[in-house]
C-alpha cells in the first residue's frame, strides 16, 4: 500500500516539475521573442500596369529592421498578400541567421474596377494573372512592381534597394499563387530562383496540368523548390490538386532539381503551410552564400548535352539570322536576311561570304560543294560555288527553306506567305524542271530528311506538327503522315516550328517558340533545350566532327558542344538503329 501512495505522489512531483519546466521555456521564448528586432510592414496600392492594364492591386512591403539601406537586400515576392505569419517568421530566421537579410514583397492579384461599382460587378484577374503559363505576370513583377518597390522609403527614410542577383531572390504563394510563383521562376530563372508552393494548382484550370511533363523535357534550370500539400486537398472538375503535386515533386526529383517537401492530411487550406514555412524558409535559403545547382537532366538530355557546356555566342547584331549550313569542311554559313548577307564562320571569326542575296533565306550545302539558296525576293532557287560564282537553279516562286540529297534532288517549302494561298512542298530533280509534290499545310516551313534519306519531314509553323512523308524514286510523295506531335507555348496558338535537322542516331531536332524540341524517331519530344535569348528560327550541325550545334536565334548565332553528330543530307545515307517504342 505504501509503494502504491509513494508512486503517486512521485507522480505529482514529476507534473509539477514538468509544469515548472514548460513555464520557463515559456517565458525563456517569450523573453527571446521580444529579443528579435521587429521589422516594418507598410501598405500600399498599384494601379499603372501597361502588362494588366486596368488593374488595381494592394500590396505590402516588408523591411527587416536589420536592413540599413546602403545595400540590395535579398527579396521574397507573394501572392495574395502577407500569408504563413510571414513577417514574424522573416524577423525570427533573420536574427537567427537562417535567412539573408530579406524584404518581403506581399502582392494581391488585380482586379478591373467595373464603371459602375452598384450595378456592375469588377473583373478579379487572380486565375488569369495566376494560374496562367508564360512570361506575363513575371515580366508585370520584374517591369512594373518591384520598380515601383524601389521608389519607396521606410517610415525612418532608409532606401528600398532590391538585389538583382536571382540567387538572392524567393517567390511563393498557395493554390494559384503558388504555380504563379513557380511559373515565375521557371520563365524567368534570371531573376528568380528560389519557389515556395502550398497546395499549388498544377492541374487543369489553365495549362498547369503540362508542368510535369514539361519539367522532364526541358534542360534543368537553376531553381531550387519546396513544395507543400495534403492527402484531403481539392479533387475537382480541373484535377486532383494532391496527385498533381505529387507528380511535380516526382518529375523534378526525375529531373535533378534540388527539390523538398512536407507532405500532410490537411485539406485546401493554409494551416499545414503555416506550420512548416519556418522550416520550408530555413531549407529555401540554406547555403545561400554557394548558390543553387543545376541537375543534369533527364537520361535524354544527359544522352545529348556534355555537362558543363554552354551556349557560346558566335555573333549578334543582325537583323534576323537564317539559313544555317554546313559544308563538308564543318564551316558553318547562315543568312542576315533582312540585310541579304551570306555570313561564313571561319577560324577567325564571322566573316561576309556574299553580299546581294535578294533576302537569301533558307539554304543548305549540295554534294557538289555548292550553296543552295533560297532567294525570297527575286522567287529563285541559286546555287553558290566556293569561289561565289552563283547559277539560277529555279525561279518562278517565293521559297522559305530547302533541303538538298545526296543524289542532288532538291526539296523546297512554299509556305503560301499571303494566308490565302496554298500552301505547296516543291520538288527540283537534279536535272530537269522544279515541280509542285504537296500542298495542304497550313505553313510548311522547315524541311530536312531522315539519315537514311527516305522520309521527308516538314514542320507546318501554325499548328503543333511536323509532316513525315515517303520519298518515292520518282521524287513523289507518299503516305504522309502528321508524325511528330510538338508542344506548344500557353501564350500561342501554335508551335512556330521552322528549320529542321536529324543527327546520326534519327533524332530529329526542330526550332520552335519553346526552344528546341528533340524528338525520336517514333515522333514523340524527348527533350527541349531553350535558346540562350528566347529565339531560334534554324539549326545545323558544325564542326569538323559535326558535333557543335549552331542555332540562329534573331540578331544573334549562337553555338554549343554536344555528344551527337549531324546527319547531313549531302553524305551518303545513313541507316539508324531502330526506334525504342
Amino acid at each position: 500500500m505504501m509503494g502504491v501512495v509513494l508512486s503517486r505522489w512521485m507522480k505529482i512531483a514529476f507534473a509539477v516539475l514538468a509544469g515548472f519546466v514548460l513555464l520557463q521555456s515559456l517565458v525563456s521564448h517569450a523573453a527571446s521573442a521580444a529579443d528579435v528586432p521587429k521589422g516594418e510592414v507598410t501598405k500600399h496600392q498599384f494601379r499603372s500596369s501597361k502588362i494588366f492594364p486596368g488593374t488595381v492591386r494592394d500590396f505590402w512591403v516588408y523591411v527587416p529592421q536589420q536592413y540599413t539601406g546602403e545595400r540590395p537586400a535579398a527579396l521574397y515576392v507573394n501572392q495574395d498578400g502577407i500569408q504563413y505569419n510571414a513577417p514574424a517568421v522573416f524577423d525570427q530566421l533573420i536574427a537567427s541567421g537562417d535567412m539573408p537579410v530579406t524584404i518581403g514583397v506581399f502582392v494581391m492579384h488585380g482586379k478591373v474596377p467595373a464603371v459602375n461599382g452598384e450595378t456592375q460587378l469588377d473583373r478579379f484577374n487572380r486565375s488569369f494573372e495566376y494560374d496562367g503559363l508564360g512570361d506575363g505576370y513575371a515580366r508585370f513583377l520584374i517591369e512594373e512592381l518591384l520598380p515601383e518597390v524601389e521608389k519607396l522609403k521606410t517610415s525612418d527614410g532608409r532606401p528600398i534597394k532590391l538585389s538583382k542577383d536571382p540567387n538572392d531572390r524567393a517567390i511563393g504563394g498557395s493554390s494559384s499563387g503558388a504555380i504563379c510563383a513557380w511559373t515565375v521562376a521557371w520563365e524567368r530563372p534570371d531573376s528568380f530562383r528560389r519557389v515556395f508552393s502550398a497546395i499549388g494548382t498544377y492541374v487543369g484550370l489553365r495549362g498547369g496540368q503540362n508542368y510535369p511533363t514539361l519539367i522532364r523535357k526541358y534542360e534543368p534550370k537553376p531553381l531550387r523548390v519546396f513544395l507543400e500539400d495534403g492527402t484531403n486537398d481539392l479533387n475537382i472538375y480541373g484535377g486532383d490538386w494532391w496527385i498533381a503535386n505529387q507528380a511535380m515533386e516526382r518529375s523534378l526529383v526525375f529531373a535533378g532539381y534540388e527539390v523538398n517537401h512536407s507532405w500532410g492530411d490537411g485539406g485546401h487550406n493554409g494551416k499545414h503551410a503555416t506550420e512548416i514555412f519556418p522550416e520550408a524558409m530555413k531549407w529555401l535559403w540554406k547555403d545561400h552564400a554557394a548558390g543553387i545547382k543545376v541537375g543534369k537532366g533527364s537520361p535524354q538530355l544527359q544522352e545529348i548535352l556534355i555537362p558543363g557546356e554552354e551556349w557560346e555566342l558566335v555573333g549578334e547584331g543582325y537583323k534576323f539570322t537564317e539559313g544555317p549550313a554546313v559544308n563538308a569542311q564543318g564551316e558553318v554559313f547562315f543568312n542576315d536576311v533582312p540585310n541579304s548577307t551570306t555570313y561564313k564562320v571561319g577560324s577567325q571569326g564571322v566573316e561576309v561570304f556574299r553580299k546581294e542575296t535578294n533576302n537569301g533565306d533558307g539554304q543548305a550545302f549540295g554534294p557538289d560543294g555548292r550553296l543552295y539558296t533560297v532567294a525570297g525576293k527575286s522567287q529563285q532557287i541559286v546555287a553558290t560555288s566556293p569561289d561565289g560564282k552563283v547559277t539560277e537553279i529555279a525561279k518562278g516562286f517565293r521559297g522559305n527553306d530547302l533541303v538538298v540529297l545526296n543524289n542532288g534532288n532538291i526539296f523546297v517549302t512554299e509556305p503560301g506567305w499571303s494566308g490565302t494561298e496554298p500552301s505547296k512542298i516543291w520538288f527540283i530533280p537534279k536535272s530537269g524542271e522544279a515541280k509542285v509534290v504537296d500542298t495542304g499545310l497550313k505553313f510548311s516551313n522547315g524541311i530536312t530528311v531522315s539519315p537514311d534519306q527516305s522520309l521527308l519531314y516538314v514542320s507546318d509553323s501554325r499548328s503543333h506538327w511536323v509532316y513525315s512523308y515517303q520519298i518515292q524514286p520518282d521524287g513523289t510523295l507518299s503516305f504522309k503522315q502528321k508524325y511528330y506531335h510538338l508542344h506548344m507555348p500557353d501564350t500561342a496558338d501554335d508551335s512556330g516550328a521552322d528549320g529542321m535537322r536529324t543527327d546520326k542516331n534519327g533524332r530529329l531536332w526542330v526550332a520552335t517558340r519553346m526552344g528546341l524540341q528533340v524528338c525520336d524517331q517514333a515522333g514523340r519530344v524527348n527533350c527541349i533545350i531553350p535558346s540562350p535569348n528566347g529565339k531560334v528560327s534554324n539549326l545545323t550541325f558544325g564542326g569538323p566532327e559535326f558535333d557543335t550545334l549552331f542555332i540562329t536565334a534573331g540578331d544573334r548565332v549562337y553555338k554549343r558542344k554536344i555528344k551527337v553528330s549531324g546527319a547531313n543530307a549531302w553524305q551518303a545515307p545513313i541507316k539508324p538503329a531502330a526506334p525504342r517504342l
